[in-house]
Order: structure tokens, then C-alpha cells, then sequence
């Protein structure tokens, strides 16, 4: 775990703030604080450490997520919401990132607009970590790459599909493929791509990126299929387009055939209640949920456990796997 203790009193803003090594490392932590969890040995690690959780946006797994995993680490945290602060309102983000620097260890912010979070970094010599915003959400993806390998037992040239809108999900699942070697590709409507620039970075770094408008070219022989909700949190007055440009980007049973025999389909979540239930296919359990006996730790700072297994469609059965956006140690 050198190259993570490297980490130490570092921003972590984005996934390609951090390189290749740093990145296994963090995983191969991960993957220790899991194993001590499950045996439940301590792993007190951040005692009498505190954590300021800033929240902009409404939250269920991150924000439980971030305080159960500082609770089995040792340490606190102290959570701030919007009401409470009202950032940029009520005081700048200057003086809140200096105020903040005098009683905590580190942040954790969910903003809306991305650049909060340097301006916050840039008045707080505590180390900031983006809980998500509306550009990058590098946490899920540590815990998605942990989620893959698990899975599919490893990362370079694993086929990887996300279909759906290009946004912050998805501009750090590109950030990750020269860090891993995935063979991502993203099917996107016309004019909802990841940020070019991203892209872009990423290709320039050596990352397998193919972008396409046609859901079924990514999703043919995919290990992983990967999909977001349509309309995120400040999006919501583009609820009839978006509706309309992303009816043809569900992922069902239909879609899911063109994917590899055993591959996993993943969901960051939250995904609103439908009526009708789900598409996926009969048999197979929600997203969300494992069949009994196989449920994973409910545990933050380690990805779910293994998926369960579910029917893709009439006569093939799969996987459908968790996402509870459980967070990798990262430093």
C-alpha cells in the first residue's frame, strides 16, 4: 500500500488526478479492509480522525456510506448539509474551506457545480474529496473497478459497456481506462457524450475508448453493462426531452442478448420506481437486490459482494450486480 500512503493529504477530485500504481493500490487496500471485514478483524485505521461530509445534493448511499465506512475506521464524521451552510450564500467558499481547516481531517463535498470543489481545495489545506459533481464521480468509479474485478477477475481488455448519458458517471469510467486497460464503449445519444476534452485526455494517456450512438454495437460481447439514471439531481426541467432522446437506450432483456453469456449488468443508482417492474427479464432479481443467502456486507468502505445470479432474457441466465456505491479506501 506505498503508492495509496503516497495519497496522504492529497485532493482527490478526479480519478485522473491519480496514477496507474496509485490506483492498484488503492484497490489492493481495498481489498484488505474487505478481507478484514468479512473476518472480522479491527481496522481502526482513522481513529479519533473526523471527516466533514458537505452535501448540495440529496443523498441515501453516499452519505451512508462515507459515515459507516469512517465509523469502522475509527473515525467521526460531521455531516453538513445545505441548510446548515448554505455555501456561497451565507459565507464564501473561501471562508468555509478556511474554517473548516481548523477542526477536521479531511472533506468530502457533493456539489453540484464542479468547480466548487477546487475552489474549496485551493482555501482548505485539508484534502477534499468529490462525493460527486456535476462533471466527475470518481468514488463510484473506484468502487465500480473493485465491483469489475471481483467479478470478471480482472481489468486490462475486459470489454466494458455503458449505455446512456455521457455524464459524470461516465467521464470517470473514461478517466479510468488508461489507468486499466478496459476496452470501454459508451453508446450515447447525439450531443450527450462525455466532456471531449476527458475523452480526449484519456485517449492522449492510452485509454481503449469507443464512442458510438448505437447501444447494441457497445454492448456486443460485453463482460459489464453499464447504465445511469437519465435524469440526474438538476436536470429535472429536461425531463420530457430526455425522456424521448434516451427511450432507445434502456437496458433490457432485448439489449442484454448481445452481451457476453455471463456478463454482469451494473446501475449506479438511484433508479426511479417503474411501473410494470423491471425489464430485465423473468426470474431475475431486481436491480438492487441479491437472492437470500447471497446478500453482500453492508459495509461503505468495500465494494458489494458477489452478484447473484438472475435470468437476461428467455433461456439464458446472467448476473445482475448491486451498486451501493460502497467506497474503496482511498489515502
Amino acid at each position: 500500500m506505498n503508492e495509496a500512503a503516497s495519497l496522504k493529504g492529497v485532493d482527490f477530485i478526479d480519478i485522473a488526478d491519480i496514477s496507474r500504481r496509485q490506483l492498484e493500490s488503492l484497490l489492493a487496500g481495498a481489498d484488505l479492509l474487505k478481507r478484514a471485514l468479512s473476518g472480522q478483524i479491527p481496522h481502526r485505521l482513522l481513529e479519533s480522525r473526523s471527516l466533514a461530509l458537505i452535501f448540495e445534493k440529496p443523498s441515501l448511499r453516499t452519505r451512508t456510506t462515507f459515515q459507516v465506512g469512517m465509523t469502522h475506521l475509527g473515525g467521526v464524521c460531521i455531516d453538513l448539509g445545505q441548510e446548515h451552510m448554505q455555501m456561497g450564500v451565507r459565507e464564501s467558499i473561501a471562508d468555509i474551506g478556511r474554517n473548516l481547516e481548523r477542526w477536521i481531517d479531511a472533506v468530502m463535498a457533493r456539489v453540484f457545480e464542479h468547480d466548487t470543489l477546487p475552489r474549496l481545495a485551493a482555501s482548505c489545506r485539508a484534502p477534499i474529496i468529490n462525493g460527486l459533481s456535476d462533471r466527475s464521480h470518481p468514488c463510484q468509479a473506484l468502487a465500480d473497478l473493485q465491483t469489475i474485478r471481483e467479478c470478471c477477475g480482472g481489468l486490462d481488455g475486459l470489454p466494458v459497456a455503458y449505455v446512456g448519458d455521457g455524464f459524470n458517471v461516465a467521464n470517470s469510467l473514461v478517466e479510468t481506462a488508461p489507468l486499466t486497460g478496459i476496452d470501454l464503449r459508451l453508446a450515447c445519444p447525439e450531443g450527450y457524450e462525455p466532456v471531449a476534452e476527458i475523452v480526449a485526455a484519456a485517449r492522449a494517456a492510452g485509454g481503449k475508448i469507443h464512442i458510438t450512438a448505437n447501444p447494441r454495437e457497445a454492448v456486443a460481447g460485453a463482460k459489464v453493462v453499464y447504465t445511469d439514471a437519465w435524469i440526474s439531481m438538476g436536470l429535472e426541467a429536461e425531463t420530457d426531452a430526455r425522456r424521448r432522446v434516451f427511450a432507445p437506450y434502456q437496458v433490457d432483456s432485448e439489449l442484454m442478448a448481445g452481451a457476453d453469456g455471463d456478463a454482469i449488468f451494473m446501475h449506479c443508482l438511484p433508479r426511479p420506481p417503474r411501473r410494470g417492474g423491471d425489464r430485465l427479464g423473468p426470474g431475475r432479481p431486481p436491480v438492487g437486490r441479491v437472492p437470500a443467502g447471497r446478500e453482500p456486507p453492508a459495509r461503505p468502505e468495500v465494494a458489494a459482494g458477489p452478484p447473484g445470479p438472475g435470468r437476461i432474457g428467455p433461456g439464458r441466465t446472467g448476473r445482475v450486480h448491486p451498486m451501493t456505491q460502497s467506497r474503496p479506501a482511498h489515502g
